[in-house]
């Protein structure tokens, strides 16, 4: 297939095939992998711009009642010591976020369906919205819950939900997870939240063991045909306490290419998708310390600083080698600040940064209805 074309074709609007995306995915001569860089930032800047939205990470709890292959807090692993934090902690978390003029905040946590449970993030939520008045944005990504507790966190004031299908191959999907792991109602899940309202986010891992760069376009496709608001995605990362990680051993000596895959899907989801919220996930900063910023280079334009509290950092590990355990919210802030500038972007204080085609998407749809 004629590369050159297929850059014609996109300079002048035209969308990609799921051959063509195959086509961008098999790079492997850098000049042409800086150029569809290159490309996918001309379009971020003219969709969503130079700015950069925070989003605090709060890692709540590592307690999970999933056992997915590749994940370090699965249920099975023994080796973890688990964690929760207290309401007030999460609060007070969320506050540090909006005294330092973060827009918004992501509760993340291992997947619980208890009604202790979400009970509790129902209050959590209500209590961040009260003591920011109003002002705080917040996302969640506690997996997969019923339509009714999705309803009952919206009602509280939650307005964006991050549940990532990991792979859109319904096969792949069952080789990653035991087989009382459903994808089905994974993707159930993803329309409920839709439905209900939310700004709807889902991600995949890139470079997983038994991926294929077909399997990689028709995630990508998936985004598009799912009318996806936000993209959560990041290189697949070992976590040596994992089945998954028996299927690559010589991973160290994959980084690089690793690497190149993540930022690769970002690049592609942008000028795919063009105005949806695509995070530069810590994940790439595990595979260079320059990561974040290649990401933004490379059509993201969100950023999730970790504002957990360094004494549970350590234990909420989903892969070996994550950054900045030692790092307070404080540094982690200062850091970011520079990192954000170093490459020609400027970080959006005290907004929300939401999604550009979700108002788009809630427009057509009014239409639709007209």
């Amino acid at each position: 297939m004629d590369i050159l074309k297929i850059f014609e074709n996109i300079d002048k609007g035209g969308t990609l095939s799921r051959e063509e995306i195959k086509t961008l995915l098999a790079l492997e001569d850098k000049v042409l992998i800086q150029r569809l860089f290159d490309t996918a930032y001309k379009i971020k800047l003219e969709y969503v711009g130079n700015k950069v939205y925070f989003r605090g990470l709060i890692e709540l709890s590592n307690v999970c009642r999933k056992d997915c292959y590749y994940c370090g807090i699965r249920k099975s692993n023994e080796n973890v010591v688990r964690y929760s934090m207290t309401s007030q902690e999460i609060v007070d978390a969320a506050m540090w976020a909006y005294k330092n003029k973060y827009g918004s905040v992501v509760l993340q946590s291992g997947e619980r369906t208890d009604k202790n449970f979400t009970d509790a993030m129902t209050d959590v939520v209500h209590k961040i919205k009260h003591a920011s008045g109003g002002t705080l944005g917040i996302t969640l990504c506690l997996g997969e819950q019923s339509p009714e507790v999705y309803k009952q966190w919206f009602a509280a004031g939650a307005h964006r939900y991050l549940l990532r299908i990991e792979t859109s191959n319904p096969e792949l999907y069952a080789k990653l997870h035991p087989a009382d792991h459903s994808h089905a109602e994974r993707l159930k899940c993803l329309k409920s939240l839709k439905e209900i309202g939310y700004q709807v986010g889902t991600g995949v891992m890139a470079g997983l063991p038994f991926q294929t760069l077909d399997d990689l376009a028709g995630d990508l496709l998936f985004f598009k045909e799912n009318d996806i608001d936000m993209i959560g995605m990041g290189p697949y990362l070992v976590h040596d306490d994992t089945p998954l990680a028996n299927e690559m051993p010589d991973f160290d000596t994959r980084k690089e290419s690793q690497l190149e895959l993540g930022l690769k899907m970002i690049a592609i989801a942008r000028i795919l998708l063009k105005d949806v919220n695509i995070a530069s996930t810590t994940a790439l900063q595990a595979l260079d310390d320059r990561g974040r910023e290649m990401g933004l280079k490379a059509g993201a334009n969100i950023i999730m600083p970790n504002i957990t509290d360094v004494k549970y950092r350590s234990l909420y590990q989903l892969y070996e080698d994550k950054p900045c355990l030692d790092d307070s919210p404080d540094h982690c802030k200062s850091c970011l600040k520079w990192r954000v500038e170093s490459v020609g972007e400027k970080i959006a204080y005290d907004e929300w940064g939401d999604s550009v085609h979700f108002y788009e998407r809630v427009r057509k749809a009014k239409d639709n209805e007209q």
